[in-house]
């Protein structure tokens, strides 16, 4: 009993949650659930990085981004030099990997990135990894995903590394298309479809809930806590 108490503890974390949004709030819920301290911060609340100031800073062990494309470099830059650990899962950034990894390295801080922390999705990209094979087999393929009326990209970040993966995997250099449909409150759906002339391959994941979205993420904090580096959620996800 007396290690496993000595276990809880060390995992006892303060934690700030940039973005009360869907995602952003289930991840602060199971933060919560696992007696983690947080705190969370909405985009009003954080014009101009208002609230990433090294005071406010201070006493955070990690910062976790569900925001948008138009500020998350900002909130990178500002969280990574006050040399705090962070956990992203906003898209739209990508095109700046290498400038971020630079910063995180000389920084020497801890950062794990993934346009989906659902393990099952993670499981679904090895699927997709596996199938894209069909593609040298006379096979064509498409990308479907679906998502609810709110969300503002277009296609998904899951989507998007669903087409790199095949791409990678199959070794062909044309992406599959991908088709976007935004309706309701769908959580996240992603199929991809395989056809030759003798049959049709349907695999697909389909959200329930964001409960695995936010499970992953605080996992992936937990699991970065004490480390440095920057990592891909997918090479990670198995340690958790």
């Amino acid at each position: 009993m007396v290690f496993c108490r000595k276990s809880f503890l060390q995992a006892f974390m303060k934690l700030l949650i940039l973005g009360r949004g869907k995602t952003g709030s289930a991840v602060a819920e199971f933060a919560r659930q696992r007696r983690h301290d947080v705190q969370v911060v909405s985009a009003a609340e954080n014009v101009d990085g208002a609230a990433l100031t090294a005071d406010k800073l201070k006493t955070i062990d990690a910062v976790v981004d569900f925001t948008t494309p138009h500020c998350i470099l900002s909130n990178i830059e500002r969280c990574v030099n006050a040399g705090k650990n962070m956990i992203v899962g906003t898209t739209g950034w990508y095109s700046e990997m290498d400038r971020v990894r630079s910063l995180v390295e000389t920084q020497g801080t801890g950062f794990v990135f993934a346009p989906n922390f659902s393990v099952g999705v993670n499981l679904f990209l090895d699927v997709a990894r596996s199938a894209a094979m069909a593609l040298k087999h006379n096979y064509s393929g498409q990308i479907f995903e679906r998502h609810h009326a709110h969300k503002k990209d277009a296609p998904s970040g899951t989507a998007i590394a669903l087409q790199r993966v095949i791409r990678d995997s199959s070794g062909k250099s044309d992406d599959l298309e991908i088709t976007s449909f935004r309706e309701g409150e769908v959580v996240g759906l992603h199929e991809i479809v395989f056809e030759s002339a003798a049959d049709r391959i349907y695999l697909c994941h389909d959200a329930k809930s964001r409960q695995g979205f936010a499970e992953g993420a605080v996992r992936a904090t937990e699991w970065l806590a004490g480390k440095k580096g920057f990592y891909d959620f997918k090479d990670i996800w198995r340690e958790l």
